[in-house]
């Protein structure tokens, strides 16, 4: 198991937080008997994902909102480009703003509604 994976869940758990991030999909229970807090926490990501599946777990952890979050900064930076324009942060701030309400005006207007089938 990489350290990664430890470094990420121990930050999450020292923070109070729950971890909503998918686990590898190599990932197996941990079966010592005592293991430690961030090894517990993901055993149990791992059954409700076992018992719940993949895309219902996603869904009731909350998960799905870093996706929403990383498509909303895609396009952002599509439409207005990687970068502020202006120099000041009083200004920046205020370029910010215009572009976020423009960008959610835009979306407002034009996203489809979207229905899964099961």
């Amino acid at each position: 198991m990489g350290r990664t994976t430890r470094a990420c869940y121990e930050a999450v758990l020292k923070r109070g937080a729950t971890p909503t991030f998918v686990p590898r999909r190599t990932a197996k229970l941990c079966c010592t008997a005592n293991p430690p807090a961030w090894h517990a926490t993901r055993n149990a990501i791992l059954q409700q994902i076992a018992a719940q599946g993949g895309s219902t777990w996603r869904v009731r952890s909350g998960c799905t909102r870093q996706s929403i979050a990383e498509n909303t900064m895609f396009r952002f930076k599509a439409l207005f480009g990687g970068r502020l324009w202006a120099r000041g942060l009083a200004t920046q701030r205020t370029e910010a703003r215009i572009k976020c309400t423009v960008l959610n005006r835009m979306t407002q207007l034009g996203m489809p509604e979207t229905v899964r089938d099961l």
